[in-house]
């Protein structure tokens, strides 16, 4: 079998219509004319054999090997872009916005992002911390430049690189479970992955449960459970030593991995923000499992 080489600009027209929504936006911000976009589309899918995007009416979506393919181009222009940084000498500067989720504990990242700042002098940062559904509404808005967020179920457009981690039931080292009453939880507001596994397991088990208290950082929802108000869903990087684990000799089923995902608009990023994506993702690799390759890119 031949090898076969994916040209960049085939790769970089292709992110760009998956991003945007279209042929007339890509080749608007690619500087080229919306026939070009289209041959390209075209070229890519016969050098790879496979049917990449598909229109279901007005609306354009990826296919599944459509959606296999974008989780890669996007490491293969992050790689290809930071070559010709370095090589070029270009310094990174300028402004970056980041988005961190509160839903999610990132203090290794900060130590990423500070050593970062203090390593670049010429970039200046901006961290938003917020949960992880509304960073994305802030990417998409074009109002953060990266973000790390927690993956919901549905589609994840801008996805780069993901990461696994499995939730544990947390409660207090001295707290009493009564088991004739609703489990009391401690989780983030309605919408967070955390409490939406938590209700889930809760539900197929046959368990009654009320929300007990609601906290939108880990930080508070950490001294809620050490003072007792009830369980939770952590990481073990976010159990604290007057805690314990909860099992399902406890009553309590295994929950659905969780995993976090870094997210940027590649049209749009700059040198110095690639330079940073690159100190993230190796951050992440350190602290979390890689999530397996599958169909879960952007659309």
């Amino acid at each position: 079998m031949r090898s076969i080489n994916l040209p960049t600009d085939l790769l970089r027209a292709f992110v760009s219509v998956i991003d945007l929504g279209g042929y007339t936006r890509a080749a608007d911000a690619l500087g080229r004319t919306q026939p070009a976009i289209s041959l390209q589309m075209k070229r890519l899918e016969e050098l790879l054999d496979a049917k990449l995007l598909a229109h279901e009416g007005r609306e354009l979506k990826l296919t599944e090997q459509g959606e296999a393919l974008a989780l890669y181009a996007r490491q293969l222009l992050r790689l290809n872009d930071e070559a010709v940084a370095q090589l070029k000498g270009r310094s990174a500067k300028g402004q970056l916005r980041v988005g961190l989720p509160t839903d999610f504990s990132v203090s290794f990242l900060q130590e990423a992002i500070v050593g970062f700042a203090g390593e670049q002098a010429k970039v200046t940062l901006s961290i938003t911390c917020d949960l992880s559904r509304k960073l994305l509404d802030l990417l998409h808005a074009d109002e953060l430049d990266i973000v790390i967020a927690l993956l919901a179920r549905e589609k994840n457009p801008y996805l780069v690189r993901s990461w696994e981690e499995r939730p544990i039931w947390a409660v207090a080292r001295d707290f009493t479970l009564n088991r004739q009453a609703p489990v009391p939880l401690v989780t983030h507001p309605e919408g967070c992955e955390y409490r939406r596994r938590m209700t889930a397991a809760l539900r197929a088990e046959g368990r009654d449960f009320r929300v007990a208290y609601t906290t939108p950082d880990i930080g508070g929802l950490q001294r809620a459970v050490s003072a007792g108000l009830g369980v939770t869903a952590l990481t073990r990087k976010t159990l604290l030593a007057d805690m314990r684990t909860l099992s399902s000799r406890d009553g309590f089923p295994a929950m659905e991995s969780i995993r976090i995902g870094l997210f940027y608009k590649h049209q749009r990023l700059s040198g110095a923000g690639l330079m940073l994506v690159d100190s993230l993702i190796a951050r992440m690799d350190e602290a979390a499992v890689p999530a397996p390759s599958r169909a879960t890119a952007a659309r």
